[in-house]
């Protein structure tokens, strides 16, 4: 699973390079030299695409994801554990959802076979980050409900917005 871990951090890190570094040339030929690549929109919309994509996968990993789980921490641990396996559940039929809705939507793309507008790739090349970032996501929270049947945690552990921020205030005050 640390291959796919760090699959996942690599391909966010490089499209998120790759945008920034695209994007700057694109600005220095535009302002500069009052020219410019016409692909650069739509390889930099693809690069933020796949970044996104794998992003929700990554964001379920780390639970980066924003819940609202303030009751849910009030619960005794074996209740805790109850809500948090139906929460995975509902997500993974979330996930289901979205991934046959993409998988048909990729496919259809790829009978039409039609190229992206600047670039001469076939649009299904790279409309497929869309079924496969969910199916990592799927399998992301397969491995939630892994941990939380066998009791290796008793809950999601989302993103705590408000410990965040009252660490970061102690952490301005003191400084």
């Amino acid at each position: 699973m640390k291959i796919i871990d760090r699959l996942e951090e690599w391909i966010i890190s490089l499209m998120l390079l790759a945008m920034t570094g695209l994007t700057f040339v694109q600005v220095v030929l535009r302002y500069v030299f009052d020219s410019g690549l016409s692909w650069a929109q739509e390889l930099t919309s693809l690069c933020f695409a796949f970044m996104i994509f794998v992003g929700i996968s990554y964001g379920v990993r780390v639970g980066a994801h924003i819940g609202v789980d303030a009751v849910v921490r009030k619960l005794s641990p074996s209740a805790r554990r109850i809500v948090s396996v139906m929460a995975v559940g509902l997500s993974l039929v979330y996930v289901g959802f979205v991934l046959t809705g993409a998988t048909e939507y990729v496919a259809k793309m790829m009978d039409v076979g039609i190229e992206f507008d600047d670039l001469p790739v076939e649009r299904w090349k790279g409309l497929i980050v869309m079924p496969l970032g969910y199916a990592l996501m799927g399998f992301r929270f397969l491995q939630i409900l892994f941990n939380l049947i066998t009791g290796r945690t008793d809950s999601l552990h989302l993103a705590d917005e408000a410990a965040d921020a009252m660490k970061l205030k102690a952490e301005g005050d003191a400084a």
